[in-house]
């Protein structure tokens, strides 16, 4: 629900008609969706680790979560992950290298604005580099284990419904 909208961005008037999708304004006619936003996650492995990440900032700070981000304007999903891990860990690894995985819905809640994503999950190999950390976002990285994965400890339920899947997958 677009509940943080309560004047029209067009003209200014005051808004009532909104519902999950989309907000009308009776003023202007403007018309504006609430677009659902594409994001990336990757699960970097090394034998039987997955690389977390620790939230350095909110929303979820101090929950794992896997490296990734928002897919910019005019930017591929692939490019997105290797992007975002050359800037969250320093890392880069070549585009043909992420394997898509799946992808999940998720309540993205920043700033007291709700945005609507599809998180797409990718899969790649750690290529054994030096991870160089983006302390703004990351406070840490955790090598853990499948077999000691505490899916709670993941802060969103999009990602743990992702790792879940992955690990069966590995079953």
């Amino acid at each position: 629900m677009i509940k943080s909208f309560k004047f029209c961005p067009n003209c200014g008037h005051s808004i009532n008609n909104f519902d999950f999708r989309r907000m009308s304004c009776n003023n202007c006619d403007l018309v504006y969706y609430q677009n659902v936003a594409a994001a990336v996650a990757v699960i970097l492995k090394k034998e039987d680790k997955i690389l977390f990440t620790v939230r350095n900032k909110e929303p979820k700070k101090g929950m794992l979560d896997l490296a990734g981000g928002f897919i910019d304007p005019d930017e591929s999903a692939e490019r997105s992950c290797q992007r975002e891990l050359e800037e969250e860990l320093g890392v880069t690894i070549p585009l043909e290298d992420f394997n898509y995985f799946t992808s999940q819905p998720n309540n993205y809640e920043y700033k007291g604005i709700p945005y609507k994503t599809c998180d797409l999950a990718f899969v790649a190999d750690f290529p054994e580099k030096e991870i160089i950390l983006e302390k703004e976002e990351i406070a840490e990285i955790k090598w853990i284990s499948i077999n000691d994965i505490n899916l709670n400890d993941i802060g969103f339920d999009s990602l743990k419904r992702v790792v879940e899947m992955y690990i069966a997958s590995l079953k």
